[in-house]
């Protein structure tokens, strides 16, 4: 399991990471101010996401001078609400792996943080493509193969699969599929997710999906 630092002063923002990241499969840890942070500079994480403007001494400057002075090849998220060019180039400068300007999607943050851990930690990865009842799921290119031939899934398709393989033979409740796949930003009907997984099965026959009357659905492996 990755484990990935937060440092975020925002309560609401920092609440909401941390429970995002959570039902994601992180284990998560806060730290509201850059001064507690640097006091768990030899921990083990996997990634920081850091909040530049920081309240006390210490800003996020200062804290990824201090990352990168224990350990240069842990991963940097940076985040600002001032959305100003000079943050960004002098974060890459001082070795940040990404940026987000504030207000940001947490969706996107997910993707972001996903892509990055893949990247600087692939060689632990047993493999990215899963074999799955005749179907190639590569999950690097995002792309699925039946008989040598490429399907066409739409993003939200994929995304769906993925989230039942990851968790094959584990009941999933419509809301956990829609916080994945849609986000906590979406509001509507439940059943967007019943619609999806219609199509997905229109086009793979061979997809083993129990439905949970009530509840949702589960995986079959």
């Amino acid at each position: 399991m990755y484990k990935i630092a937060i440092v975020e002063d925002e309560k609401d923002l920092a609440n909401l990471l941390v429970k995002y990241l959570d039902k994601e499969g992180y284990q998560t840890v806060l730290f509201t101010t850059g001064e507690e942070a640097l006091n768990h500079l030899k921990d083990s994480f996997h990634l920081w996401i850091l909040d530049i403007m920081l309240p006390g001494m210490t800003t996020g400057y200062d804290l990824i001078k201090a990352i990168k002075e224990e350990n240069k090849d842990i991963p940097v998220i940076f985040t600002s609400a001032r959305d100003q060019d000079i943050d960004k180039v002098m974060g890459l400068e001082l070795g940040s792996d990404d940026y987000l300007a504030k207000p940001y999607s947490l969706r996107e943050l997910v993707l972001r943080v996903k892509r990055i851990l893949a990247r600087c930690y692939k060689e632990n990865q047993e493999t990215n493509v899963i074999n799955y009842n005749g179907y190639l799921i590569d999950l690097d290119k995002r792309s699925v193969y039946e008989n040598n031939e490429q399907l066409v899934l739409t993003s939200k398709e994929y995304d769906l699969l993925c989230f039942l393989v990851i968790n094959k033979n584990k009941a999933l409740a419509r809301e956990q599929i829609i916080n994945h796949v849609w986000g906590d930003e979406y509001f509507g009907s439940d059943r967007v997710v019943d619609d999806l997984l219609r199509r997905l099965r229109s086009k793979m026959k061979n997809l083993n999906v129990e439905t949970i009357y009530g509840y949702g659905y589960r995986l079959l492996w």
